[in-house]
């Protein structure tokens, strides 16, 4: 059930690149709230002495777990957060932050429209949680019916096929956490995604035996 199948992204223990391709790493449209670009308190020209030491193991840390470029940075003291990023990553209201590296064309998914894509899913010091790669095919799941994080399936909803986008969200936009969870804390969650297509769905049968059917 694919619903099941990642910790990272699919509730309810619930950028795009093989592990360790600058090139796939890189990933894509536009959102639905006008987003802005990183405030100045984002920004790494804006930081105190401390914050630079944190940023400095963080980056050796991140560079360790063969973190993709591009890859913001996050400065956590205590139960605050900054997120660094660099020229190109645009916030929305709800916090969703994310980098379009390829638009893609067409439509934007739907309501209850199937979505098919590839993803590489990465945690604070970017460290791969998850991959469609390691699956060896890609995810694939409906939307609108409750199976994604909030972050992620926002994100999605914003690319067209093709497209490849790095979404970073935040844990207001997680997954749960706590005992019985795959989390045992809130943190940010960074996801490369890639596109692939969007197909209709539909009810088909009847009654108990009726099923939603999702074109090939």
């Amino acid at each position: 059930s694919l619903a099941m199948i990642s910790s990272a992204f699919f509730l309810p223990a619930t950028t795009l690149t093989k592990p360790a391709s600058a090139e796939e790493a890189s990933t894509a449209p536009e959102p639905a709230a006008a987003p802005r670009s990183a405030s100045k308190s984002d920004r790494y020209d804006a930081l105190s002495d401390q914050e630079k030491t944190i940023l400095a193991n963080n980056q050796r840390i991140a560079s360790f777990n063969n973190a993709p470029p591009d890859f913001p940075a996050f400065l956590r003291e205590g139960y605050e957060v900054k997120v660094l990023t660099r020229p190109g990553f645009v916030e929305d209201e709800s916090g969703l932050i994310y980098k379009d590296y390829e638009v893609g064309s067409g439509l934007y998914p739907e309501e209850g429209q199937q979505v098919r894509f590839h993803y590489t899913a990465y945690n604070e010091n970017g460290a791969t949680i998850d991959s469609t790669f390691r699956q060896g095919k890609p995810a694939q799941t409906q939307l609108g019916i409750g199976g994604m994080i909030p972050g992620f399936e926002m994100g999605i909803r914003g690319m067209k096929p093709g497209g490849k986008r790095r979404i970073v969200v935040p844990p207001d936009l997680g997954p749960p956490v706590g005992p019985g969870t795959f989390f045992s804390a809130k943190q940010y969650e960074v996801f490369d995604v890639e596109l692939l297509a969007i197909t209709n769905c539909e009810r088909k049968g009847f009654a108990m035996v009726s099923k939603i059917v999702c074109e090939e």
